[in-house]
């Protein structure tokens, strides 16, 4: 009797510290964009004798800049980019998928040539509104001589006005299993034991798995047809409030870091 009371109390003095585990990611969650560490790696452009690059997108983009749709392969999100060059400082992109606009944007180059700013339209990832926002770059290094003022390699500075479905998700920890909800429609139900399971409504991942790791630590890795092209760590802190999220891309060979709130 003592022995079956004993672990009885185990039991219940074991289950505040599974349920802390669980509930510290549980609600939804918002980036404070004032906060983000972005990659340090540069995006590399070049627009010269009507054609345009991007070095750095993947698969590479190699295309005529003459603000007709050209075909694209490679890319989940869209099958199409026109680039139109507006001046000699700003161009504007649109971007579809089977015909369908999916994504615009307008880049402009500063006068002094040192500073990007953009601002863009993107519903190639979302099955609601469009997540819009803008954000500057600044030059890390320049284009050829003769080549339009966008050419060059650029490092991201600033996101700023972004749509709040864009920022934030949702948690919800249920036993041993994991459910993340967006506002733009991706979803996912998975095993807090790192087995895959599917991603719904995004096209650019098919699968993911998640692994927690002590109470407050969470990591989440994103594949694309069974290969792995993201790990995000997610920490949240002892009061609860503010977890650290620390996105590894190895697609792009880049890291960025988050701060975000729960709302």
């Amino acid at each position: 009797m003592k022995k079956l009371l004993f672990v009885g109390l185990a039991i219940l003095l074991l289950m505040p510290v599974v349920a802390s585990a669980q509930n510290a990611f549980d609600g939804t969650w918002k980036i404070d964009l004032k906060k983000a560490e972005f990659p340090k790696k540069p995006d590399v452009y070049l627009l010269q004798n009507g054609m345009y690059q991007c070095k750095t997108c993947v698969p590479p983009i190699d295309i005529k800049a003459d603000g007709q749709d050209q075909k694209v392969i490679g890319h989940p999100y869209f099958d199409s980019m026109a680039i139109k060059v507006v001046n000699d400082h700003e161009i504007e992109e649109t971007d579809k998928k089977n015909g369908k606009t999916v994504a615009t944007s307008t880049t402009t180059v500063s006068s002094d040539g040192n500073t990007v700013m953009f601002s863009f339209s993107d519903s190639s990832n979302t099955n609601a509104d469009p997540v819009t926002g803008k954000g500057e770059e600044i030059r890390v290094a320049k284009g050829p001589a003769g080549s339009h003022a966008i050419s060059g390699s650029w490092r991201t500075t600033k996101l700023e006005n972004m749509s709040d479905n864009g920022l934030m998700w949702t948690y919800k920890v249920s036993g041993d299993e994991l459910t993340m909800t967006t506002q733009t429609g991706q979803s996912y139900t998975a095993k807090l034991n790192g087995a895959q399971a599917p991603m719904k409504g995004d096209p650019g991942t098919t699968s993911v798995s998640v692994k927690m790791m002590g109470k407050s630590t969470l990591e989440e890795t994103d594949y694309r047809d069974g290969k792995a092209i993201g790990v995000a760590k997610m920490v949240v802190a002892p009061d609860g409030k503010t977890l650290k999220l620390m996105v590894d891309d190895k697609l792009h060979g880049t890291k960025t870091e988050f701060t975000a709130m729960k709302q």
